[in-house]
């Protein structure tokens, strides 16, 4: 290995071919949106150099702002679901579920393999009032909290929230693979010294199981950032961005300013934005991964 290691040659045949790839498939697109931001219109119509008016305008759009802090609720909402359900699950699969267990993983994880507009219509199903109520409402009525029954995706109030669950069902089973994995990689020993000693389960999570998943809770809540971002499809298949702009990321902004207004350079400084969020967050999320 170190001969193969030490041979340049070796060294570029395996690394060359992925980097060409990554060059294309990332970091071109990257910079040619860069270089779209500077420029006004659409490329062949009204297309002229603009300088920074896009990034000065960009903070001053009433718009965008409203997307941003769409985006950033939706953030915070759907990464504790995501990574701490998916964390409960595992620890119900590892301690507590005996039987059966294989068959459980298999149906939480089921939802993530689905199609996203699959599943957009089998939550408008859930959710929905008119002209018979759905799943939820359905329950509600007979639970006799009929108080408690309205359109979920028909109102601004609840909206984001309705889509925030369905986003959390969908990728809560991938995030309980993960950490169940992780956890079977904890040494038996270790958690039987630890209720010998008289650990309960608190004291179990907190002092042993958590300081050794800490890198895989960290690796889940950057994908899990990294996703939540990125915010486009799931809403579009549920609310279509409403009602109003209750749902709407910045991606969706991104979509309309660029394709339906015709906007391209624009479109391509909210790309930036969303580019630079992403590297952003994931870098204050590994923070908490180094070590004193």
């Amino acid at each position: 290995m170190k001969r193969v290691l030490g041979n340049k040659k070796a060294i570029a045949l395996f690394v060359i071919p992925a980097l060409i790839l990554y060059t294309v498939i990332v970091i071109l697109p990257v910079v040619w949106s860069v270089y779209y931001s500077l420029f006004e219109g659409s490329p062949g119509l009204k297309w002229r150099f603009a300088g920074l008016n896009n990034y000065k305008r960009l903070f001053t759009d009433k718009n965008f702002i409203d997307a941003l802090i769409v985006n950033l609720k939706y953030i915070g909402i759907v990464m504790a679901g995501q990574v701490g359900l998916g964390l409960c699950l595992a620890l119900f699969f590892r301690f507590w579920l005996k039987n059966f267990k294989n068959v459980v993983r298999t149906l939480v994880f089921f939802p993530v393999v689905l199609p996203t507009v699959a599943v957009g219509q089998l939550f408008v199903k859930i959710y929905e009032i008119q002209p018979n109520y759905g799943l939820l409402n359905s329950i509600l009525s007979n639970l006799g909290l009929k108080n408690l029954v309205q359109p979920w995706i028909g109102q601004a109030s609840t909206a984001l929230g309705a889509l925030s669950a369905m986003d959390i069902w969908v990728a809560m089973g991938f995030y309980s693979v993960i950490f169940y994995g992780a956890l079977l990689d904890v040494p038996g020993e270790v958690i039987e010294a630890a209720k010998i000693d008289g650990c309960n389960a608190i004291q179990l999570f907190k002092r042993i199981l958590a300081p050794l998943l800490r890198p895989i809770i960290i690796t889940c809540l950057v994908f899990s950032f990294t996703g939540t971002v990125k915010m486009f499809e799931s809403a579009l298949a549920l609310t279509k961005g409403g009602p109003g702009n209750a749902t709407r990321s910045l991606s969706m902004y991104m979509y309309n300013v660029s394709f339906t207004y015709g906007k391209v350079g624009y479109g391509s400084v909210i790309a930036v934005f969303i580019f630079l969020l992403c590297i952003m967050g994931s870098a204050v999320i590994n923070r908490f991964d180094k070590k004193d």
